[in-house]
């Protein structure tokens, strides 16, 4: 978030200012190129013409964003997927940046020492040096409320895991798959108006940038350190959307 903020040029009491009383015209533009949050959904007084087209293309991105994070932090990426990582367009926004940093290093990985920096990371011996569950994180514990609470989310929205998946449904790929689902529509939200901006702020902000960070600061590998800052901008996007007025 400080990213962002530092990028417009405002302080945390203006971005709350705004979200009391609206953002003004003259900085949409900015906040637009700097999140990649459309003009229109700013302000669509000034900008309905193009709400409904713009919506659905940051709707797909935001999609695309979590699927990719997914794939990435489920299992050590193959040549293909690097590949696909290393030919993303990326841009000068805080986002755009950090897709070029992964970019960057996804071209010059190699598959087979990922793996092992992969179970290093995240399996090891025993344990690896990060556990990327919400359990862990939230309460210092694997297997504790929080999983039982993402459970009964999943439950409601008819998500289950496959039988073949050792790993519990609070592992941060599996959480960002289903985030990504629930923005593409494959995942309806339920009766009661669970989405998928309900469920990120339910299971994912409270913990996950913190995993992103803890990958960010990793000695071990280059490729994932930057996909830590590929997460923790994609979550300040989430924050500040959540933050801005409707």
């Amino acid at each position: 978030m400080e990213a962002f903020q530092a990028r417009l040029g405002v302080s945390r009491r203006t971005v709350f200012h705004w979200r009391q009383h609206g953002i003004p015209a003259e900085r949409a533009p900015a906040i637009e190129a700097a999140t990649g949050i459309s003009r229109s959904r700013l302000r669509p007084d000034l900008w309905p013409a193009i709400l409904m087209t713009e919506s659905d293309t940051l709707t797909r991105n935001r999609a695309g964003a979590f699927a990719l994070l997914g794939a990435l932090l489920a299992a050590p990426p193959d040549g293909g997927l690097l590949q696909a990582v290393a030919a993303l367009p990326t841009g000068d926004s805080v986002l755009g940046q950090a897709i070029g940093s992964m970019a960057d290093a996804a071209a010059m990985a190699d598959p087979v020492v990922l793996e092992r920096e992969y179970h290093d990371l995240f399996v090891g011996v025993g344990r690896g040096e990060l556990l990327p569950y919400a359990s862990y994180y939230l309460t210092g514990f694997l297997h504790e409320r929080p999983l039982a609470d993402l459970r009964a989310t999943l439950r409601s929205i008819g998500v289950e895991r496959a039988p073949a998946v050792a790993e519990p449904e609070d592992h941060i790929a599996f959480i960002c798959e289903t985030m990504a689902g629930m923005l593409r529509g494959d995942i309806a939200a339920t009766g009661d108006g669970f989405d998928a901006h309900a469920f990120c702020q339910r299971h994912i902000l409270p913990w996950a940038g913190r995993l992103f960070a803890d990958l960010l600061a990793n000695q071990r590998s280059e490729f994932f350190r930057a996909v830590g800052g590929f997460g923790r901008a994609v979550l300040d996007i989430e924050t500040l959307a959540a933050e801005l007025p409707e």
